[in-house]
């Protein structure tokens, strides 16, 4: 099949910093045949450097034709997006998070035509993982997993990158703000601004990555046993979350912005009966930087460490899957049931949280859900 023709909608920095960047060392694979962002002019730049037609507002962009598939970069909630392109019958990567909203995705066409962009699930090291982990006897052997993420600023990460901004008209932001306001009403209905923005910046815009480590690895959790957030005067903050996993371990959660760290660093460690898988990933803007795999264990009275380093670019990786996913029909590693599953998650965790800290929730975080077990409704209700 010839080179993808892929529209890029969003502009912003992991466009410039990644994917852009990605797609022209790809060429054998992908073809940039439009570009948008709701500012204009900063689009028209863009539609130069690459040659290709510029758009200032997505929809007109799909209308024009002449793409395969839909790279979705916006900010934001991108359901109303993912739906507009898949009803055209294009393919789609969605950066995360799908939805605010499990309502977006209500008769969204589940044609296996969507890809959910996780790109830590494409990591060599998170891979290799996967395959050492049924030496340790699999998931059900997992007695532990531990997720610590120290998160400096954005904009300490991205001194180096340089990325220009785009600045849209409060006129042509209006709507798309307006939206989700109304998907984040409809998730955790009309609670504190600094609730919604918890969920949908904090637990959506970047602990859902763990989440879907977490499902990839051992599957999504069983139940929110506890979520702490503190202090309460400062945005974003730490969150503390911890329950356990469907095959009877636990896991344990905690998320720190801290604004002068001095560099971001992710920990993940499942722990065994025999041994530990410890993954260590840098900041994901520093193209081909190896996340670290560490595997512990005992071989006769010897404690052996084993450390995997790969250069591999998991951005890189996970673009080369989506191609695959176009043209082979090798399914993504997350689709739609995988980021409803993330969605869902992080109502529980809101719910959760706000029963701990006596704030009042409704939406969909109040109702039941099929993500929930009995377990988690007897702790709930207590």
């Amino acid at each position: 099949m010839d080179a993808l023709r892929v529209g890029v909608a969003g502009l912003g920095v992991v466009a410039q910093v990644v994917y852009l960047p990605l797609l022209a060392r790809r060429r054998d694979m992908f073809t940039v045949a439009a570009v948008c962002d709701l500012d204009g002019e900063h689009a028209a730049r863009f539609g130069r450097e690459v040659g290709a037609p510029a758009f200032g507002d997505p929809g007109r962009m799909l209308d024009a034709g002449g793409l395969d598939a839909l790279l979705v970069l916006t900010p934001g909630s991108h359901g109303p997006l993912v739906r507009a392109a898949l009803e055209r019958g294009l393919w789609v990567l969605c950066e995360k998070p799908l939805a605010y909203s499990r309502a977006e995705l209500e008769g969204l066409p589940d044609d296996g035509r969507l890809m959910v962009g996780y790109m830590k699930q494409y990591d060599p090291a998170t891979q290799r993982l996967l395959e050492t982990l049924p030496e340790a006897g699999g998931p059900g052997n997992v007695r532990q997993l531990d997720v610590t993420v120290l998160h400096p600023s954005g904009e300490s990460q991205l001194l180096f990158a340089r990325a220009r901004a785009s600045r849209p008209s409060p006129e042509a932001v209006a709507p798309y703000a307006e939206a989700d306001e109304a998907a984040l009403t409809a998730a955790v209905g009309p609670a504190s601004r600094r609730l919604r923005r918890l969920y949908a910046d904090v637990l959506l815009g970047s602990v859902c990555h763990d989440m879907s480590l977490m499902r990839l690895l051992v599957g999504a959790p069983d139940t929110v046993d506890h979520v702490a957030v503190w202090p309460a005067d400062v945005f974003p903050p730490s969150v503390e979350v911890s329950g356990t996993l469907p095959q009877g371990g636990r896991y344990g959660l905690r998320w720190h912005y801290l604004p002068g760290y001095p560099a971001y660093r992710e920990t993940v460690t499942l722990h065994h009966d025999h041994g530990s898988l410890e993954l260590v990933f840098p900041s994901p803007y520093l193209m081909n930087a190896p996340t670290e795999l560490t595997v512990r264990c005992r071989v006769g009275t010897t404690e052996r460490t084993t450390v995997y380093r790969d250069v591999a670019e998991a951005f890189e990786r996970q673009l080369v899957a989506f191609h695959r996913f176009v043209t082979a029909g090798e399914p993504p590693l997350t689709g739609l049931a995988g980021g409803l599953s993330d969605i869902v998650t992080a109502q529980r965790m809101v719910r959760r949280y706000a029963q701990w800290a006596g704030i009042p929730v409704s939406g969909e975080c109040a109702e039941e859900d099929p993500g929930r077990s009995p377990k988690e409704e007897t702790l709930i209700g207590r």
